[in-house]
């Protein structure tokens, strides 16, 4: 790889993690991490108000690391790729192992198999 494509390459991973650099929306991309949830659905989990929910993922959704699922008038959010559910998981691995959410108990299944 030339460097031209490996600085390119850096400055993409950078924007990426710079998105994911707030815990609101980290938050609220582990809580989409093992199934998709709505905004007043999230704003119940977290405490945020419904507002605050829905502008944090108009972010993350412009940024490419949520994508949504219309069903009538709801709007259903989800971590949109496989490269943001990797890094997710890894975060979710070594910094929310052992809580009772169930991804944290998902990902410990996948450890033990």
């Amino acid at each position: 790889m030339d460097y031209k494509a490996l600085e390119d390459k850096a400055e993409s991973a950078a924007e990426f993690l710079k998105m994911m650099a707030s815990a609101p929306r980290l938050l609220l991309m582990c809580l989409v991490l093992d199934e998709e949830r709505c905004v007043s659905e999230l704003a119940e989990k977290t405490g945020m108000r419904m507002p605050t929910v829905s502008q944090q993922l108009a972010l993350l959704r412009a940024q490419g690391l949520v994508t949504t699922r219309r069903e009538g008038t709801t709007i259903y959010y989800r971590l949109a790729s496989e490269p943001v559910k990797d890094v997710m998981a890894m975060l979710y691995k070594h910094f929310c192992a052992g809580t009772d959410l169930p991804v944290a108990r998902h990902l410990e299944s996948l450890d033990a198999d």
